[in-house]
This record gives structure tokens, sequence and C-alpha cells, in this order.
């Protein structure tokens, strides 16, 4: 029998909206075949994929068993930074990619991961995802969480929706800023003629997306900043930097074409991830020290 896990619905919605919005990964078009399916019940009853859902509501999912993958473990060095029966996090470096795509089918974390755990690894994101449960960019160096079973995923995905899981970024940007710290509070879209791309929209067009800010050091055009996630969104904190003028440092899709020497990516790097454990509730804290790439920037630009 497949096991069976609670949700609560965070905010009103159209049924696979609201799904595809809660589990982080989990894309629309999956959300709407677990609903055809009837994976998931209101009140004893399947949930059909154009029902408004009200906040605070309770479901029941019966997410799908996961498929034999055609995903290869390969023994890929992990700096893993914590791991118990539910959870792992490691600490990516720059130029990884979190899992197999087009132009990038082997070599991933998920490859690394799955000859690491062997079987122990959620489902919910289906063959080329087990186990993630956010993602962080290839060119972004730090900490990432992954989920060993289907209870561990949902318990964390939940703490995605509701802000609980706290992610601390340091970044290098372009230019100064007149206050010490900030927010920004700007939603985001896919980029209306660049796919590839994510853009600041309207309000009511796109995701909410949060960004808390504080100034490390600032010197001759250049700022070290520590940036806090409150939303997760696709590139978030890169599009909120250029939306403000200040694009992260090396940042050629967002900012300046021009390549900074020594420098294979956006300076950005995930230094510190906090979440309740999915079994204990115990709040757990989890540190990556600046990478030497980094250092050696923030020395070269005399910041600290």
């Amino acid at each position: 029998m497949e096991p069976i896990f609670p949700l609560t619905v965070p905010e009103e919605g159209r049924a696979d909206a609201v799904l595809a919005a809660a589990l982080d990964g989990v894309t629309r078009s999956a959300a709407q075949r677990w609903l055809e399916e009837g994976r998931v019940t209101l009140n004893g009853k399947p949930v059909k994929k154009n029902t408004r859902l009200q906040a605070g509501q309770e479901l029941r999912i019966a997410p799908p068993q996961p498929e034999e993958l055609d995903v290869i473990p390969q023994n890929i060095p992990l700096d893993v930074v914590y791991e118990d029966s539910d959870v792992i996090v490691v600490n990516k470096p720059v130029g990884m990619v979190v899992h197999p795509a087009a132009g990038h089918p082997d070599g991933t974390l998920v490859n690394a991961l799955l000859y690491h755990c062997k079987k122990s690894l959620s489902g919910i994101n289906g063959q080329l995802r087990p186990g993630i449960v956010h993602r962080i960019d290839r060119d972004t160096s730090g900490l990432i969480i992954a989920a060993k079973n289907d209870r561990a995923h949902l318990a964390l995905a939940a703490q995605l929706q509701d802000h609980s899981l706290f992610r601390l970024y340091h970044a290098v940007v372009l230019g100064g800023f007149r206050e010490d710290s900030g927010t920004v509070d700007a939603p985001i879209a896919r980029h209306p003629t660049d796919r590839k791309k994510m853009a600041v929209c309207r309000p009511g067009q796109g995701r909410e997306a949060i960004t808390h800010y504080q100034v490390v050091d600032s010197h001759d055009g250049y700022s070290h900043l520590t940036c806090r996630l409150e939303t997760g969104r696709t590139h978030q904190i890169r599009v909120h930097m250029a939306h403000m003028g200040h694009p992260l440092l090396g940042d050629s899709v967002y900012g300046p074409k021009r390549p900074f020497p020594g420098l294979a990516g956006q300076c950005l790097h995930a230094a510190q991830l906090t979440f309740a454990h999915p079994s204990t509730g115990e709040k757990i804290t989890v540190e990556a020290p600046l990478p030497g790439w980094f250092q050696a920037v923030l020395k070269k630009l005399n910041l600290t």
C-alpha cells in the first residue's frame, strides 16, 4: 500500500497550483496527474485539479511510487555536512548540476546521491530528481538538502512553503548601497521573451518572492552581502539584485556579459541552512564556510 501523507493548504487557490507551489520541484503537470489519478483527497474524497481550495484545509496525498531510475549512480565525492536516516545536507561545489537535464546527463548531484544513499531517496520529484527538495544553480556553491523518504520530503517542502526553512547566502554584487540592510519584495515569473531567464513582474502575474539583504562591506563599486531567502524562486537572489541595479559579480545572464577574471559564474554561496528535523522537530543548523574562490574574490576587491 502506498504511504499517505498530510498537507495543510497554505493559501487559497486551484488544487493543481496549490499542490505545485507547496511541493517545491513538483511541476503543475505532475500535480495535475496526481489529482487525476485520485492521489489527493479532501475529507476522504478525491480532489479535482480545478477545485478551489481554502487555506487551512487538510489534504491527504499518496505520492506515486518511484519508477526505476535511468539515472546511473556515480561514485562522485560529496562534501556531506549532515546526514541521518531522513535527510542529507551536501556542500555543493561550483559547476555541479543538481539533477540530470539536457546537456547534463550525468556527473550531477543526483548521480552522486544515488551512489552515496543507494535506494534511500524520496520519489516525490520523479526519476530524474530523487530526493531533491530544493535546488541551487550550477554556478552557485553551498548547502542543499535532500530527503531520503517521502515523509521527510513532504515535511521539508512544508517548511519551504511556510518560510520556516532558513537559508542564508553570501554574495558579491556591483555597486554600493545607501542603506545597510533592506528587503526586496517583488514577484518573479518567467521572462516574457527569454524562456531561459526569470524576471520581476507585476503583482498578480508571478509568484511571491522576498529577499532580505544585509551589507557586510562595500568598497570601490562592489559590495559583499548576506541574503536571506524568505521564498525560494528560481534565480531569486540573482533576479532581485539585478532588479535593484546591483547584479551579482560574474552573472553574465542578469548582469554585464564580460567575465570577471578568475570567476566561473556568479559570486553566490549558500552558507547556512536551518530546518526542523522531519522526525524529531529538532532545529538543526548547518554551515558551509566560504570556499577559497569566494575568499579570493573578497581579498582582490578589498572586501571583508
